[in-house]
């Protein structure tokens, strides 16, 4: 039976406040950390079943965008029309629909207004009051819905909810219908340099001293809210951390730009033709077969088109299918690279964007590290499916479909440190590989940051050892979270928090997430059963959603192990790794002990009868008393015999009369097993768990004689006590020294109790040599020693 279908058994018999007494006792040592998830994961149904994997009615939605927008570069604006086609594959009838208006962050009227505290500053600038000041007026900032109407023209009605707009379908939406309507909008775009208005944006402006800008343009359009089985309308505003939640569906996007801008975006352009130069039209075809980095707008090019402005338009055209957003640059600033590399046979064009600042960098990494990525990342997940894959220059990290923003600039000579070239590798290789989470795997980040950040921490952690094995990783290694696990508790909170309300946010949804996986593949589980886990979540799940608990389950029903005990010690709790050893006690064998003699012949007797006085059972006295009540022994008297007859006294027992002999069970050693036993050492170690957090005890032993020995032992052995384990060892040789942990593998924050270095001269044991087929006593038969002497 599935573990978690007996506590949904339990769901449906008991009240909630009785569920919560299911839990086993919190004051015991034992048991409690080990217990099943149970309740605490979802129920399986149809749609998501106990194993992990989408159910036979699995379902979700689907959009399909077909915009136009225009860029008005110098008023920093952009304008756009779209025609949205919903359509409802859930069984739900809908009568309204949510739509994400991502940019009314910015705004001062209808931002999320999830405000922080924060303290007066010493000191201040005339900016900072300015800032003040804003916030309490209206800035400007945010869409402008200009239109809203269905497919007829008629007028549809909305409401705004800070970032979020509801639209009233004028009909319902049935099961299986499609629901097309118009939008028109305009915003003024976020100076992204603005840090102390515009800190953290992601799509935007940058501005250069050459006059000109660089366009990040993303989140930027007013596009659905995810519809779910799990959770409805995704109703959680964007505040700007927590990221997004989106559906799947097809993209056409038409974008006017001044002439001389180069644009990049989500999928595959279809009228280079139209956009690029004849020269730069012939170095994009000699790119599909170029086996370096081929610059399709060289610097020179890019460098030229900066000093002057072009007056005139072009109009790109991107097409993308089965993706859950676009984004796009622009710039007329942009040198643009290309090359192709195959994963499983097919080709992606792996691409580049970037200004002067990022070339010395760029020009040598970047697209090389997107390449990199896409073959590491579908090696331990599923072959990547789209076209293709672009990294921008766009000093930040964030992600979207098929395309990237990352920094990466170097000194104003040309020069760059390691520091900054390892970081802008670092940057890509995790950007890039968002495109599988969760941008495949398409997890509600809104809610859960840990599922696409920490999983793609976690790859990006691998990929980078494949790149350098000496790359200065920083988030994989499990050595690498101590730090962070051990802040008081009042400072953490679990993984499986929502994003708005994490402290730390990195070290908690980035960083510890990959260290646990990490740990799982190369500690717990191995290597090759965990990838072959990971590859069964991420293929089940590539093109749909899932939650925690499908990622929790599926692991779980592709390595055949219950990691329940991981899962509630590393993602629903903060206690920390601090295992220590306490003390250690060596004894030797007594190779000179003697047997010590038993008698020949041992009697063995019934069970005592309870004491006149003592307490008889209730149920037996009414027996005994109902008159309506035979016993069976009563009805056939052959059921009666000694003891019976001895519990009622009718015969007593007689020790002379009902022998068993036993033999001794040991003898004294051998030669042979003298010079057999005779260097063993036994090794009574008294393990401490002080962090809480249970995990694997490993243990590298020193001999005396140099050699050393790894021993592991699975943390279950902590199940039937979860603070204290004393374990007993047996050595061929003298230990020296004993140390935890060695490797750093479990993530223990303090190691100044992990070695013990000076064992105390040993006692001694008494040995001896167990006797062939030697059993234990036996309870004498009484009825056959009688039959016995009967004859019978």
């Amino acid at each position: 039976m599935n573990k978690h279908f007996l506590v949904s058994c339990f769901v449906v018999l008991l009240t909630g406040t009785v569920q919560a007494q299911i839990q086993n006792n919190s004051s015991s040592n034992h048991a409690n950390k080990f217990e099943q998830l149970g309740t605490i994961l979802t129920t399986p149904n149809e749609q998501r079943t106990a194993s992990g994997a989408p159910g036979t009615k699995y379902w979700q939605q689907r959009v399909d965008y077909d915009i136009k927008c225009e860029l008005d570069e110098a008023n920093n604006k952009l304008t756009g029309s779209e025609t949205i086609t919903y359509f409802n594959n859930s069984p739900d009838v809908l009568s309204y629909i949510w739509m994400q208006l991502d940019e009314n962050q910015h705004s001062s009227v209808n931002n999320a207004n999830y405000q922080t505290q924060n303290t007066m500053p010493r000191q201040a600038t005339d900016k900072t009051l300015d800032r003040f000041e804003e916030m309490n007026t209206d800035n400007g900032y945010g869409f402008n819905i200009t239109k809203l109407t269905d497919v007829a023209g008629k007028n549809l009605k909305y409401s705004i909810n800070k970032t979020m707009m509801k639209i009233n379908l004028p009909i319902p939406l049935k099961p299986g219908q499609k629901f097309v309507f118009n939008c028109s909008w305009n915003y003024k775009l976020a100076d992204r340099g603005d840090f102390l208005r515009f800190g953290g944006a992601r799509g935007g402006y940058e501005s250069f001293s050459d006059g000109n800008n660089n366009y990040t343009m993303t989140q930027w359009y007013p596009r659905l809210c995810k519809y779910s089985d799990e959770i409805g309308w995704q109703n959680h505003q964007f505040t700007g951390r927590g990221e997004f939640a989106l559906t799947f569906g097809n993209f056409k996007v038409q974008m006017t730009v001044p002439a001389d801008h180069i644009v990049g975006g989500t999928g595959e352009c279809q009228n280079y033709a139209q956009t690029l130069s004849s020269t730069q039209m012939s170095r994009w075809q000699k790119a599909q077969t170029a086996k370096e980095p081929l610059q399709i707008v060289t610097q020179d090019e890019a460098l030229n088109a900066s000093k002057q402005k072009s007056k005139a338009k072009k109009t790109w055209i991107y097409k993308a299918d089965n993706v859950r957003d676009f984004a796009w640059t622009a710039s007329r600033r942009f040198v643009w690279d290309a090359m192709p590399t195959y994963v499983e046979g097919k080709k992606i064009m792996a691409m580049s964007y970037y200004a002067k600042e990022a070339y010395p960098i760029y020009s040598k990494y970047s697209t090389k590290a997107v390449a990199h990525t896409l073959k590491t990342y579908s090696q331990f997940s599923f072959p990547y499916p789209y076209p293709v894959a672009i990294s921008v220059e766009g000093n930040q990290g964030m992600e979207y479909p098929m395309i990237s923003f990352n920094p990466g600039r170097a000194n104003d000579d040309g020069t760059y440190s390691e520091g900054a070239k390892n970081a802008a590798i670092l940057v890509i290789i995790h950007e890039v590989g968002h495109t599988y989470f969760p941008m495949i795997v398409n997890s509600d980040e809104r809610q859960w940051t840990w599922m696409d950040e920490g999983l793609n921490s976690y790859l990006q952690y691998l990929s980078q050892e494949l790149w350098d094995n000496t790359f200065p990783s920083n988030g994989g290694p499990a050595w690498t979270i101590t730090n962070y696990m051990k802040l008081p508790k009042d400072q953490l909170e679990p993984i499986m928090t929502n994003s708005e309300n994490i402290n730390n946010f990195g070290a908690n949804a980035y960083s510890k997430v990959a260290t646990a996986l990490n740990i799982l593949r190369e500690t717990i589980v191995g290597r090759e059963r965990f990838d072959d886990a990971f590859r069964e979540y991420s293929r089940r799940w590539a093109f749909k959603s899932p939650t925690p608990s499908d990622f929790f389950r599926t692991i779980e029903d592709a390595t055949g192990e219950d990691l329940d005990w991981f899962w509630r010690g590393w993602f629903y709790g903060t206690d920390a790794c601090d295992i220590s050893i306490d003390t250690v006690k060596h004894a030797v064998p007594d190779l000179a002990a003697v047997p010590q003699q038993t008698a020949d012949t041992t009697f063995m007797v019934p069970l005592p009868k309870p004491a006149v006085n003592s307490f008889e059972d209730i149920s037996k006295i009414r027996n005994r008393t109902d008159k309506n009540i035979v016993f069976e022994t009563d009805k056939d008297t052959t059921l009666r015999d000694f003891y019976w007859k001895y519990d009622r006294e009718i015969e007593k027992y007689d020790s002379a009369k009902y022998p068993v002999v036993v033999s001794p069970r040991t003898e004294v050693l051998d030669d042979a097993d003298k010079k057999k036993y005779g260097n063993k050492h036994l090794y009574e170690v008294t393990f401490s768990n002080k962090g809480g957090l249970v995990m694997p005890i490993i243990i590298e032993w020193t001999f005396k004689d140099g050699t050393t020995e790894l021993e592991r032992i699975p943390a279950q052995v902590w199940r039937k006590d979860e603070t204290k384990v004393i374990k007993t060892f047996m050595k061929d040789r003298e230990v020296a020294s004993i140390k935890l942990d060695p490797y750093k593998e479990t993530a223990d924050i303090d190691e100044s109790n992990n070695s013990y270095g000076e064992i105390k001269p040993p006692s001694k044991f008494s040995l001896f040599k167990q006797k062939q087929n030697a059993q234990q006593p036996q309870m004498p038969n009484p009825m056959q020693k009688a039959k016995e002497k009967k004859g019978f």
